[in-house]
């Protein structure tokens, strides 16, 4: 059923998806430290480039999740992987072209639930797996948005009868160390998704014997992210930088402090999670603690509205790709 070529096929394809992922997805660890000028942009990428790389290497927990909780290992086919990421695929570059911050993590998991939805039925799809992912998909952006706006009350208390001008030149600085922090967590979420993919394509191929990942695996998704987040994502970064409210920088390490924490302890306990999602509800918790009316809620719908509508989107993309696939072959 998978022959090398195939094999080999399906790798690209997911390195790829990570390549993407890293320039869609660039904007989430460095919007605001952009936005409020404390990094440059060029140094702002690199450095996003380079801990996106190291976040990557840090665990595997995540990977485990994607490549054992949605489907058997012998219900997964080439075809079945090929068109799950050709899915997430135009669906991520789709939201990029217009620059609405949707979740490359939605588009994987609803690419996957496509694919083999389209090649088994929908009863191949181990659901009480999807739920426990998707409850953890629309948790982690409630939890960054309550932490967001907690975050940023303390630190309006505990800086109130201080200069805004000296504050502000302070936490400019330290958003350097809070975009670090994001970029880091960033890539221990993100780039683990194509790792479960690949280990799990080479679980089905018969080339390892039990689900892990092997360092080689690791190494490629975090280049591949690495490498796709030195191309950045500047349309995503007008949006998350600064047309959901006006962000100083203050603001703005409160939100990327809070999304980093939520992030890596997701991470941590193996739940992939939209880093899009937890980094703009934070920015939206932290603006509606500064100012409720602060908030412009309309282009927060906006991204909600696409927050919503991708795990869909991408599974009838991957559908299509499926049925056209079978047609011409």
């Amino acid at each position: 059923m998978f022959s090398l070529i195939m094999i080999i096929f399906v790798v690209l394809l997911a390195l790829l998806f990570d390549f993407i992922n890293g320039f869609h997805d660039t904007a989430n660890a460095i919007a605001t430290s952009v936005s409020t000028k404390a990094l440059a942009p060029r140094t702002a990428i690199m450095i996003a480039a380079t801990l996106n790389f190291v976040g990557a290497l840090s665990g595997t927990a995540v990977a485990a999740t994607i490549g054992q909780s949605l489907v058997a290992p012998d219900l997964v086919t080439p075809l079945v992987l090929i068109t799950a990421l050709i899915g997430a695929i135009f669906w991520n570059l789709f939201t990029w072209y217009f620059g609405i911050p949707s979740s490359s993590s939605h588009a994987l998991i609803g690419g996957l639930v496509g694919g083999v939805m389209a090649g088994f039925g929908i009863y191949a799809v181990n659901w009480q797996g999807f739920v426990k992912i998707f409850s953890g998909l629309i948790l982690a952006p409630i939890l960054g948005l309550v932490a967001g706006s907690m975050v940023m009350t303390l630190l309006f208390w505990i800086f109130k009868k201080a200069s805004p001008a000296r504050t502000n030149n302070k936490f400019r600085k330290l958003q350097v160390l809070s975009a670090c922090m994001a970029s880091f967590a960033h890539g221990s979420n993100d780039a683990q998704k194509s790792m479960g993919i690949i280990s799990l394509t080479l679980l089905s191929g018969g080339l390892i014997s039990s689900f892990h990942v092997p360092i080689w695996v690791m190494v490629a998704c975090a280049l591949a992210m690495a490498l796709g987040t030195a191309v950045g994502g500047w349309r995503i970064i007008r949006t998350m930088g600064g047309k959901i409210f006006r962000i100083e920088p203050i603001n703005g390490f409160a939100a990327d402090f809070t999304s980093a924490a939520v992030i890596y302890s997701a991470s941590l306990l193996g739940a992939p999670v939209s880093t899009t999602h937890v980094v703009s509800s934070a920015i939206m918790g932290v603006g509606a603690a500064k100012r409720l009316k602060g908030v412009r809620w309309n282009i927060a719908r906006q991204i909600l509205i696409a927050w919503f509508v991708t795990i869909p989107s991408a599974a009838f993309a991957a559908m299509i790709v499926y049925k056209l696939i079978k047609i011409f072959l």
